[in-house]
């Protein structure tokens, strides 16, 4: 039996329509290749596994018993796929007919590049800018703090956004859009896959920056398109607050050491005090929500700064 060209893994938890809609893109899609289409269902309660195996019997589709995160249900995907190359693929996405075949066409044209994104466009049409640079230290001071809002902290937020770019034209960057990610199935396993202690967050950073330094170049590509609806697969993201700061410390912590966590935990608590500022204000008439407000925050920064694993 000929083995597939591509290899697109799809990570499902609790998002079983937005699932369906893209695995309905990608059989809609007529592509030029042999194409196998994995998908981790992640444990979900909503009922997407039993959908997913009645409307699409063609897939690779495995049922997690527990979820494993991102990066183990990624990393899963991967280890069964056949293709010479893997898509990451988010549950939230609905691929542009085309637009994978361009991807893997890019890299099979071009050896010196180790993974490739496509342009993301939101339902409206919108493009979204979702190219960035690697975060440095001066980053994480800045990031979502007041530091952050005039210069030279604006300025640096501004580099790291990428904000003069936009996004209709190709270009080399460090990490491009994470919805949608096309790489080299050897090259992903040669460095080593998804960080598993970055669980949710910072992996695709952290992959594209091992990606960069093993003298491989990534590519946004802005003629291939992916229709992406921003933030769904995530949608209950206050839930994950605790989790983003913690990946984003071991994250720092893997690329520039233990040093580095004290300088983080001083920056979460300046922004929990300024969160606290804001508590006050806005509750000043409501006792009650104050209280309950404030006993939250604590709760989430008690959380963040438990020891990393």
């Amino acid at each position: 039996m000929t083995a597939p060209v591509l290899s697109v893994v799809v990570l499902s938890w609790n998002t079983k329509e937005l699932t369906l809609a893209c695995l309905g893109a990608l059989r809609a899609d007529p592509t030029r290749q042999l194409r196998e289409i994995i998908v981790i269902d992640n444990a979900s309660h909503d009922g997407s596994a039993d959908a997913i195996a009645e409307a699409y019997p063609e897939v690779v589709l495995v049922r997690n018993e527990e979820n494993r995160g991102y990066s183990g249900g990624n990393n899963q995907g991967v280890r069964i796929a056949e293709g010479k190359f893997v898509c990451l693929l988010n549950s939230d996405t609905e691929v542009r007919p085309g637009a994978l075949d361009q991807l893997v066409e890019f890299l099979e044209q071009h050896p010196g590049y180790g993974a490739v994104g496509p342009r993301l466009v939101s339902p409206d049409g919108s493009i979204q800018t979702a190219c960035m640079r690697f975060p440095g230290l001066l980053t994480a001071i800045v990031f979502d703090t007041i530091w952050g809002k005039f210069p030279p902290g604006k300025w640096i937020q501004d580099r790291y956004f990428m904000r003069g770019f936009d996004h209709r034209s190709s270009r080399d960057v460090d990490q491009p859009p994470g919805a949608c990610l096309v790489m080299h199935r050897a090259e992903y396993e040669q460095v080593g896959g998804l960080d598993e202690e970055l669980w949710l967050f910072f992996n695709d950073v952290d992959l594209c920056r091992r990606l960069w330094r093993s003298g491989r170049r990534i590519r946004y590509f802005a003629e291939a398109e992916v229709m992406h609806h921003e933030g769904a697969s995530t949608k209950s993201f206050a839930a994950f607050v605790t989790m983003w700061h913690r990946n984003r410390m071991a994250y720092y912590r893997k690329h520039y050491g233990d040093w580095v966590l004290p300088l983080l935990r001083l920056v979460v608590r300046w922004r929990a005090f300024e969160e606290k500022l804001a508590i006050k204000r806005r509750t000043k008439t409501d006792p009650g929500r104050r209280s309950a407000e404030l006993g939250h925050l604590r709760e989430v920064i008690g959380q963040i700064m438990e020891p990393l694993g």
